[in-house]
């Protein structure tokens, strides 16, 4: 089986070897029709603490690495300005 990948934004770096990354998620209410977003963060490792504030990360699914960290950075696909 493959290795899901997300895509979303680096929210906070402030941990060693550790980014949260928001992703969101969009579909339409149940109801009403509206696309409504979802926003999840998860937090992956960043083996070079490349990563800062603002960047775009592409994230893969991770063999469980501490506690919370099921996730790691494959690639920045934008840096922040």
């Amino acid at each position: 089986m493959p290795k899901k990948e997300k895509q979303g934004i680096v929210v906070s770096n402030k941990m060693d070897k550790t980014v949260v990354v928001k992703v969101a998620d969009y579909e339409p209410h149940p109801k009403y029709k509206k696309i409504m977003e979802s926003n999840k963060h998860y937090k992956a490792h960043d083996a070079e603490n490349a990563c800062g504030i603002g960047d775009t990360v592409r994230i893969v699914e991770a063999r469980p690495i501490s506690k919370d960290k099921r996730w790691a950075v494959a690639e920045i696909v934008e840096k922040a300005r």
